[in-house]
């Protein structure tokens, strides 16, 4: 007799052990290749430190060279790694796969047109990645397994993080609009195409298609905690992990430049941006705590017929009414 395949849901689509262990590689070489470029950063930087300062924005010491990370790139290295741990220990962690890949295919996608083989091969070799994870999460479901959908979160932690998140998205369009009636057109389309007005590290998104695809993934994941979706807590802690990023780096650049002692002599644009940041930050973090509690409870499963089963033949002779 053959032993019953291992499986894993997401949705109402369940997926094989060797799926996950599939997944689980595929993370592993997305978090090698951003390993491998954040190494090479540290050594044209110099020092963590410094990395990690100009991650923040500050970019007022001199480099050896052209730095290629953005602080995206460490919170993708945190979600591979992350992924991949819950694709070995999980039957549930196709929402997980999926989340990852979908992401990876959204924020690497402007690399195809970036500047320098690097950045292109690269691009190449992560949106290849996250497809697999994505087809992997699809379509590597067994035949005759069957189906065990993952606990729903529980609805006060879901429903406040839904609500943080649809904030943060709010926030997000709000700034992208105020940018694309404060900037020349030419600009305003550079920050989602990576013109020449913009500059940024050779792997980084430009900076409005990097806002459109966030606000989109705060969105997603606000309506999913909002709902309880059983996918709710993948996206969500991806989601989350975005945005304590972001709030992380305005926060560290208020510090630096000292913008959060002398609120009242910032232009109003610029307060709210600090603001903006503060309340990223705080918002992140709170999303993560929720997220990462427990599930609600699974309700008790009911009773199932057997297979093959019939439903009783009628009594002889048949009652009034039957």
């Amino acid at each position: 007799m053959s032993r019953p395949v291992a499986t894993v849901s997401i949705g109402t689509v369940t997926v094989t052990r060797p799926a996950r262990l599939t997944g689980a590689a595929l993370c592993a070489a997305l978090a090698l290749t951003a390993a491998v470029w954040i190494l090479q950063d540290l050594a044209v930087l110099g020092s963590p430190a410094d990395l990690a300062r100009y991650w923040a924005g500050d970019h007022r010491f001199p480099t050896r060279g052209r730095t290629a990370t953005s602080p995206l790139d460490p919170v993708l290295l945190a979600v591979y790694a992350a992924t991949a741990v819950a694709a070995l220990r999980s039957r549930h962690a196709a929402p997980a796969l999926a989340a990852a890949g979908t992401a990876t295919l959204a924020l690497r996608l402007p690399g195809l047109w970036a500047a320098g083989n690097g950045a292109l091969v690269t691009a190449l070799l992560e949106l290849a990645l996250g497809a697999g994870l994505v087809l992997t999460a699809a379509v590597g479901r067994p035949a005759d397994a069957p189906h065990e959908p993952p606990a729903r979160p529980r609805t006060g932690p879901a429903v406040t993080a839904g609500i943080l998140l649809a904030a943060a998205a709010l926030l997000l369009v709000l700034g992208e609009l105020y940018r694309a009636g404060e900037l020349p057109l030419e600009v305003t389309v550079d920050r989602f195409t990576g013109g020449r007005s913009v500059v940024a590290p050779a792997l980084a998104p430009p900076p409005g298609w990097l806002a459109a695809i966030a606000a989109g993934l705060y969105g997603t994941a606000a309506g999913s905690c909002l709902s309880r979706a059983r996918h709710a807590r993948a996206f969500g802690l991806l989601a989350a992990a975005l945005l304590t990023a972001a709030g992380l780096g305005g926060v560290a650049r208020a510090v630096r430049y000292e913008t959060l002692l002398r609120l009242g002599d910032l232009t109003v644009p610029d307060a709210a941006g600090v603001l903006a940041s503060a309340f990223e930050l705080l918002a992140g973090l709170t999303v993560l705590v929720l997220l990462a509690g427990r599930d609600a409870p699974a309700a008790p499963p009911g009773p199932h017929p057997a297979a093959g089963a019939r439903p009783p033949a009628p009594p002889r002779p048949t009652p009034p009414g039957w």
